[in-house]
């Protein structure tokens, strides 16, 4: 069951039964324990609407669905929620229709950034520490993962996409926001071993890990925001988190060895990442297409490029220590300004323009005046998804998350905690 990846052809008026259907082919039931806590980790790579960017409703509504058909209270399942400078999660949960089907339900939403307690990695893991390729050397005095992850399950819900720093990224990097600090920026140079540590721990903290991915749209090129959506029609599952990244890469049409965190963390026994190793049920025959995706270097965007040059490039060694002291929020505030003042704004409609009036930009688009059956969305509606931020109004909006970005810096955030330290004592 390890090495078993579920890929199941999906429409929006069966959705709902192919969720259900996924997850138990993929034996999830036999990995997540009904008797303690199961963490939804909601992956939001843009604060906005995007299609192929960030969990889908659909996704997050399939799955909960089918745990509570599946006897799974809802009393021990909750969403949750990392934080980063450059993505606002709250904004981002009300605009990707996340929020509103937590709430529908009745499920706790958390983020792990308010109110919940982070403990030293040694006292939770302890010797497993010695192990890893690089965060010892990222963080010589350690850093803190969210305490209520331990002895919790998980099930990651991301999507089928490339990435500018991990040429895909899917179920090992959705855990990426929610088990490192805000300095999680300090990895990026070692971003493919990073994802490594990262699995070894989940493997250690949690009973059971599942992830549920979403590939009805597939985001190609300079991902996880500034990408070309495509309509697939797919669903995959698997308790192996290896293993599913391994069959979306190929799916989009890479080599999942080809890529170095699959294959670190195939070499190291944490999952498999050989095709020809692993099991595939359900349509095998979707699993057998390959998309013939560019990736995400062909033509990447400024922001992307000058990325690639200061963690890997000539900019490195006069740039790349910033990041590192109380001069790092010039990067958070360079990430909004262009992602979110200037490529949303002003490029955004041209790259989805193919997608927004399929069946599930209309069911996105629709999403609150639909009507689910026990199977999908028999109807989605007429009116066709559209960039509702885009332009002006996103500008305005930038605007305050340039602000909010520099106020929640963590190197401003430390000084703060120093200065008020100060005038208590």
């Amino acid at each position: 069951m390890a090495s078993r990846v579920a890929v199941l052809r999906t429409a929006p008026e069966s959705v709902l039964e192919d969720t259900h259907r996924v997850m138990n082919l993929a034996g999830y039931q036999q990995v997540l324990d009904k008797g303690i806590d199961t963490a939804l980790k909601v992956n939001i790579s843009w604060h906005f609407f995007y299609p192929g960017s960030s969990t889908t409703p659909w996704q997050l509504e399939g799955v909960i669905r089918a745990m509570e058909r599946d006897g799974y209270s809802k009393q021990l399942i909750h969403a949750c929620h990392n934080r980063t400078v450059v993505i606002d999660a709250h904004l981002g949960e009300r605009e990707n229709k996340q929020l509103e089907v937590v709430e529908r339900h009745g499920l706790r939403n958390i983020h792990l950034y308010e109110g919940e307690e982070w403990i030293h990695i040694r006292e939770a893991v302890g010797d497993l520490a010695d192990d890893f390729l690089v965060l010892n050397d990222v963080y010589p005095d350690g850093f803190s993962i969210p305490k209520r992850f331990i002895g919790e399950n998980i099930l990651h819900l991301p999507t089928v996409k490339t990435h500018v720093f991990t040429t895909t990224t899917g179920a090992m990097k959705n855990a990426f926001g929610g088990l490192l600090n805000e300095r999680r920026h300090w990895t990026h140079p070692v971003i493919h071993q990073t994802l490594v540590d990262l699995l070894m721990i989940q493997q250690k903290i949690h009973p059971g890990i599942f992830a549920v991915m979403d590939g009805t749209f597939a985001g190609d090129g300079p991902g996880p925001r500034c990408m070309v959506p495509h309509v697939k029609n797919v669903l995959l599952a698997s308790a192996d988190q290896v293993a599913i990244d391994a069959v979306a890469a190929q799916l989009m049409g890479f080599d999942p060895l080809s890529i170095s965190f699959i294959r670190l963390a195939h070499e190291r026994g944490l999952g498999c990442g050989d095709p020809a190793e692993i099991e595939i049920v359900g349509d095998e025959d979707v699993a057998a297409e390959r998309w013939g995706f560019t990736g995400p270097f062909a033509k990447m965007t400024f922001a992307s490029s000058m990325q690639h040059k200061i963690y890997w490039g000539p900019l490195k060694k006069p740039i790349e220590w910033s990041l590192k002291t109380v001069l790092a929020p010039w990067a958070y505030l360079a990430s909004v300004a262009y992602h979110d003042s200037f490529w949303y704004p002003l490029r955004a409609k041209a790259k989805v323009a193919g997608v927004m009036a399929s069946a599930w930009g209309r069911l996105f688009a629709n999403w609150e005046r639909v009507t689910p059956d026990e199977r999908g969305f028999p109807e989605v509606g007429e009116r066709p998804a559209e960039l509702e931020r885009s332009g002006f109004s996103v500008f305005l909006e930038s605007l305050r998350l340039l602000w909010t970005c520099l106020l929640e810096a963590p190197e401003v955030a430390a000084r703060r905690r120093t200065r008020k330290a100060r005038r208590t004592s």
